[in-house]
């Protein structure tokens, strides 16, 4: 390549980088960590378009929520405050964190940046005065600057355009205490948002993974006209269609991976084994779950290794939750196994989806028969008083069951068999962990389908029943033991 076409090649990227702020951060993160890989990702497309109408000025108040290691700081802290600044050098922005020794950081890669020779050539007009230049505080020869501040730091007589809090809590053990918490979140308020310039344009972003409920990032999405949310879960739990330009979506399903080359569902499993279920939920998923505020107690749980041998009066029951409707948003169709015996529940398979009646009445006929159902309970609401008819027509048993009380009155009356041990969990199961997901922190879900199966079928007392009613004929699945 001639040196001709080099440089236009040098000027094309410039320009790209200048006008596009998605190829201002690939930029950045070559110069930070010249020797890594950058992985595209729709979520960088996804924050980079927001990020950038905030420079633009929309989106004056920003939450973004992440999971570990998916460049949030180093787009928003880092990329965000360089490219206003190149930009408009007159701005000024402040950028908190929990501690002195990130806001260094931080504010240190900030100026590896902005002091590169491709910056400076892509940016000629913003210039660091000599006057201020440290590990605190650039500032521009137009008076602009980029501040870094811990959240208890002195912020006192210094204001800016744009505010960006970054991980104001250290940690769980931080997050986790009521007087740490507390303190963060009341010095945002009394302190951080009294720092803009002017209350009506200044724009406040917030950059955190989730820790608890009433962390900051909880408190601001209680008033969300305010407030607008970018939430990233690690595991999507629903379905969603995502801006990621003007005419650009990312259509992403329940179960999608956020970011499958840098963490695929392989690891984000094994991550999730290691660590406790709340922390998961908190820093992965981006959904806390109140400390102590839940139902049903993991530890609490009984487990059974191997179900016992089946005797003359044991029962296999089935429990069925249907969804309304076979749509994206809708809520799944729940069908969980149980066996019965002396007086205990052991749970013995769960099946979810989002069927279409037909496929539900397939499914629904052929599970009972697979695992030899005594009774198949089905929730009445929504479908469940067809498929009745249909597993009748089968020549199967079923009820159909109409709620008495709230789903977490049902459950709240049946939590008590999980401690006591009538009711079972297996130690080892391919659907046993997105069960939990679910189980434990419930009441704080978006989806309780399978709560609901659970909650109907733990209601439901064998011995009122004559196990002789099963239909006869069924091929012989078992010999003489359930599920081997």
């Amino acid at each position: 390549m001639s040196r001709r076409s080099l440089d236009q090649e040098i000027d094309i990227v410039g320009l790209m980088c200048r006008v596009d702020f998605l190829s201002f951060i690939r930029k950045c993160f070559h110069t930070l960590s010249p020797n890594s890989e950058f992985l595209p990702n729709w979520h960088i497309d996804r924050l980079a378009y927001e990020l950038d109408l905030v420079r633009l000025g929309q989106n004056p108040r920003l939450v973004i929520n992440a999971p570990p290691r998916m460049l949030k700081s180093l787009i928003c802290s880092i990329a965000l405050p360089a490219y206003i600044l190149g930009h408009d050098p007159s701005k000024r922005v402040i950028v908190v964190s929990y501690g002195t020794d990130l806001a260094i950081k931080l504010a240190n890669d900030f100026r590896m940046i902005v002091n590169s020779a491709w910056y400076k050539a892509m940016f000629p007009g913003m210039c660091i005065s000599r006057a201020k230049n440290t590990e605190f505080e650039v500032v521009t020869t137009q008076n602009g600057y980029r501040l870094a501040a811990s959240i208890d730091g002195a912020l006192t007589g210094r204001g800016g355009d744009i505010i960006i809090v970054d991980d104001p809590l250290k940690g769980a053990i931080d997050a986790n205490s009521d007087a740490k918490r507390d303190r963060v979140n009341y010095l945002f308020t009394s302190t951080v948002m009294t720092r803009l310039d002017n209350k009506q344009t200044g724009t406040i972003i917030l950059v955190m993974q989730r820790w608890h409920p009433d962390d900051l990032a909880g408190r601001l999405q209680r008033t969300p006209n305010e407030w607008k949310t970018l939430s990233f879960p690690a595991i999507a739990e629903r379905d969603e269609e995502i801006r990621l330009c003007n005419n650009r979506h990312h259509r992403r399903r329940v179960g999608d991976v956020l970011h499958p080359q840098l963490e695929p569902r392989t690891v984000l499993e094994q991550i999730r084994s290691q660590m406790p279920f709340e922390d998961f939920a908190a820093q992965y998923q981006q959904a806390p779950v109140p400390p102590g505020g839940t139902m049903i107690k993991r530890e609490k749980v009984h487990r059974y290794e191997k179900l016992p041998y089946l005797t003359s009066s044991s029962k296999r029951v089935q429990s069925w939750d249907t969804a309304s409707k076979e749509k994206e948003l809708s809520d799944y169709s729940v069908c969980t196994t149980w066996l019965y015996q002396d007086g205990r529940y052991y749970l013995v398979h769960v099946l979810r989806g989002r069927f279409g009646y037909h496929d539900l009445k397939i499914r629904a006929i052929d599970h009972a028969r697979a695992y030899r159902a005594n009774l198949v309970l089905v929730e009445e609401a929504n479908v469940g008083g067809a498929l009745v008819s249909e597993l009748k027509n089968a020549g199967l048993r079923a009820i159909a069951v109409t709620p008495q009380e709230s789903k977490r009155t049902r459950m709240f009356i049946q939590a008590g068999k999980f401690e006591n041990g009538t009711a079972l969990l297996p130690k080892q199961a391919p659907w046993l962990a997105e069960l939990e997901d679910e189980l434990f922190a419930f009441p704080y879900v978006r989806h309780d389908d399978q709560v609901d199966s659970i909650s109907q079928a733990l209601a439901y007392e064998p011995d009122h029943y004559d196990p002789a009613a099963i239909t006869r004929g069924m091929d012989a699945f078992l010999a003489g033991y359930l599920f081997g």
